[in-house]
């Protein structure tokens, strides 16, 4: 069974190792001795944690969309007619080229609170050589 140390499931979930540590004393994240004798988190728990999370933070009324990221807008460039705005959502930095009259009509500035909706045709996902 997949295991991940507590910084690595930090990571994973975008909160501070202390975070995932208060869950664990909480109750709310399970952690196991692993067989380096560290704490860690089984996958299965870590995966049902990140579920719940998401369907936490998921406040989408009538959006079909169901990959919502919410993060804080990083960077916006703009030109006469476009602009691209980079989001910062937990681990993931997300960009978007949108219309600078839309850019503009929402406020995006550097700062501000925003989400990103993904729908996409085609996801490619893999499997990172583990350190």
């Amino acid at each position: 069974m997949t295991q991940f140390l507590v910084s690595e499931a930090a990571s994973l979930l975008g909160v501070s190792d202390d975070t995932v540590r208060r869950w664990a004393d909480a109750g709310r994240l399970p952690l196991v001795r692993g067989e380096s004798g560290r704490m860690v988190v089984e996958g299965v728990d870590l995966a049902a944690m990140a579920q719940e999370l998401a369907g936490e933070a998921a406040d989408g009324g009538g959006i079909s969309a169901r990959n919502r990221l919410r993060g804080i807008v990083t960077r916006v460039i703009k030109d006469t007619v476009m602009a691209q705005v980079e989001l910062q959502a937990g681990p993931f930095r997300v960009v978007s080229l949108i219309s600078r009259e839309a850019a503009d009509e929402l406020g995006l500035e550097v700062g501000v609170l925003a989400v990103a909706n993904v729908k996409a045709t085609n996801v490619v996902i893999e499997r990172p050589e583990r350190r």
